[in-house]
């Protein structure tokens, strides 16, 4: 039987914080348990990086598999110490239905930046998520690409609970805000027509201002590119940087229309790797990110 969330981070904790820093995780915890008053929630999750530390949670492939396994979706990846014990803290003492949503907003919007990457992080394992939709959307409004990335990233939330309006400007944030796209979970599974056709009006506007476009934009628009579509991938096939061509033949894999087909038959060395599993949306975002 796979362990519930907040024992798995419990175990994680315990095996890597020394013994002061847990006994005083306990004694919050404990304290907490006895008067989980906003107050003293407030000056727990404060006071948590101070006492714990910043280090890295140290995760093992067989620890991320529990987590998989204990919440499906729930990518624990590059969370930190200090992260990994404000969310603990939260699920063990912030309650739940309603009581807990305006915790959570509360906690939010009176946050820091590191607080709010915690915050936002835990979303997947919260109580009730229909309650926090409004709040989730406020983090992916924002303009600090670390917090947006703390909803977006390895975040399942997103993809289960946004609607397609809401979905859609996250995908289209993460341009503004010079994030990468790869880590967003459901970002094949929820691409749509009208995403599509966004992303295309949003590339016109960056060629119109002598702006460089985001190669990883083209990934959801491939599977529904109409021929105004396929004339803005023809014009990456014909101008673009190595990488844009990469990004173009890739979503001219993905799309049905025969005229992309043909496109992408002229693309041999593109359409070669593609075939063989050499070129991926995933190894183009690994080369993007070691370019920059």
């Amino acid at each position: 039987m796979s362990q519930k969330p907040s024992e798995l981070i419990l175990t994680w904790l315990r095996r890597q914080l020394p013994e002061p820093s847990m006994q005083w995780l306990d004694a919050q915890l404990a304290k907490l348990a006895g008067d989980p008053s906003d107050r003293n929630l407030h000056i727990a999750l404060g006071m948590t990086p101070r006492r714990l530390g910043k280090d890295d949670l140290a995760l093992s492939q067989d620890d991320l598999d529990e987590a998989s396994r204990a919440r499906a979706g729930w990518d624990p990846t590059g969370w930190s110490v200090d992260e990994a014990a404000r969310i603990l803290i939260l699920l063990e003492v912030g309650g739940s239905g309603a009581d807990f949503a305006r915790r959570f907003t509360d906690l939010c919007r009176s946050a820091d930046v590191a607080e709010a990457i915690a915050l936002y992080r835990g979303l997947p394992l919260y109580p009730d998520p229909e309650l926090l939709e409004p709040q989730a959307a406020e983090g992916v409004r924002t303009n600090m690409r670390a917090v947006f990335e703390a909803v977006a990233h390895r975040n399942p939330f997103p993809r289960e609970r946004f609607d397609e309006n809401r979905w859609n400007q996250m995908v289209l944030k993460a341009l503004f805000v010079g994030s990468t796209m790869n880590p967003i979970p459901g970002l094949d599974e929820r691409a749509n027509p009208t995403l599509a056709r966004i992303l295309c009006d949003y590339a016109h506007e960056r060629w119109a201002a002598g702006r460089p476009v985001s190669p990883e934009l083209w990934r959801c628009v491939g599977p529904f590119a109409d021929d105004a579509a396929l004339a803005d991938l023809k014009r990456v096939v014909e101008t673009g940087e190595a990488p844009e061509r990469k990004a173009a033949a890739l979503a001219l894999a993905a799309s049905a229309a025969p005229a992309a087909k043909d496109m992408l038959a002229a693309m041999g060395e593109q359409a070669s790797a593609i075939a063989n599993g050499r070129l991926s949306w995933e190894s183009l975002a690994q080369e993007l990110q070691q370019a920059n």
